[in-house]
């Protein structure tokens, strides 16, 4: 015979169970994803190096850059740049036939000239900065 005084243990006790279940599949899901990133990590440690190189690479493809193709530049003071009008003529230190500078946020990769294809500008490269130059020039 069931006492009313005595709260329903049943229910409480189901909860309990539950919440202890979900408590373990949660340290069960957090040490696998542990070994997952271990696993990842491990491949990059510079051992036996997979085929599968070409894979690791296809996460950053379609990362966007800024590419920036860079005339020339100069100074100016601010009351000489507030008299701008238009066809105001801007004096820049790049010589006309002079290789321009292509950057990739901000860090020269390469020099070209410029071409004009369809009615439209275009940059063709006619020299790019080799990693070590471009590591050599990071460090200044």
């Amino acid at each position: 015979m069931a006492d009313d005084n005595q709260p329903d243990t049943s229910s409480a006790d189901d909860d309990w169970g539950a919440a202890m279940a979900e408590q373990e599949q949660a340290e069960t899901s957090s040490l696998q994803a542990k070994q997952a990133s271990a696993t990842v990590f491990k491949d990059f440690s510079g051992g036996d190096m997979k085929t599968g190189t070409h894979n690791d690479i296809d996460f950053i493809l379609d990362i966007p850059v800024q590419l920036t193709v860079e005339l020339g530049r100069t100074k100016i003071a601010i009351k000489n740049l507030l008299q701008l009008a238009q066809g105001s003529v801007v004096e820049l230190d790049g010589l006309a036939g002079e290789p321009m500078d292509v950057l990739v946020n901000g860090c020269l990769i390469a020099q070209g000239e410029v071409v004009v294809v369809n009615d439209k500008f275009g940059i063709r490269l006619t020299d790019i900065i080799s990693p070590s130059e471009r590591i050599r020039k990071l460090n200044r």
